[in-house]
């Protein structure tokens, strides 16, 4: 039996905090996991700059509700769902999802969720568990699933680490500087033969 583990943002869909930072003119909350790999300081910084700009989640959920899946992204999910199992693991917030995952046909999502005051103020943050990526490949792997990992940004080098096969989908220069162990694809197309080459048959 084989899984595949897909990253959510860069690889299925756009980046979120990216979008959100160029419909309000905030380039500081452009910065994702692609430039900073500590993922409680990365979010820290963005709480804190949305309190300090009186934003909250309705504002960044009006943003995502504009949103579409990258092109492509609905029918490479299809076709792979019709291969194996896919679970969608990610660092983004089930606040933020839902609305991409019904465009995607609702697959399984395993991510975090975030502390919201009534007024919409993000408070915090709650992490289902910490490193939670490469845990839930190892425990796939604990199940006897041959397992596929697939990501974009540092936060997933861990699960591409863990997994039988990682592989690299359209990252930046500097995730494939550091990592050059993993084989790199820039296409849908080139993900599905990297999914197939590296199954455990």
């Amino acid at each position: 039996m084989q899984i595949v583990c897909l990253d959510l943002e860069g690889v299925l869909i756009p980046e979120i905090w990216i979008e959100f930072s160029e419909r309000t003119g905030i380039p500081e909350l452009a910065k994702t996991t692609r430039d900073e790999p500590d993922y409680d300081k990365l979010m820290r910084g963005r709480i804190d700059i949305l309190a300090q700009r009186g934003l909250g989640l309705p504002d960044i959920q009006n943003v995502i509700a504009g949103m579409r899946p990258l092109a492509g992204a609905r029918e490479f999910l299809d076709w792979l769902r019709g291969e194996c199992q896919v679970v969608i693991l990610s660092d983004t917030y089930y606040q933020f999802a839902a609305p991409l995952m019904r465009q995607l046909g609702y697959p399984t999502l395993f991510c975090h969720e975030l502390l919201v005051e009534a007024n919409g103020r993000v408070r915090d943050y709650r992490l289902r568990m910490q490193d939670q990526k490469r845990a839930s490949v190892k425990a796939f792997k604990q199940l006897n699933f041959h397992t596929i990992a697939a990501g974009d940004s540092y936060n997933d080098t861990g699960m591409l680490a863990e997994a039988h096969a990682g592989i690299l989908f359209c990252p930046p220069d500097n995730v494939v500087a550091e990592f050059p162990q993993f084989p790199v694809t820039r296409d849908y197309e080139e993900l599905r033969r990297a999914v197939l080459g590296a199954s455990g048959g």
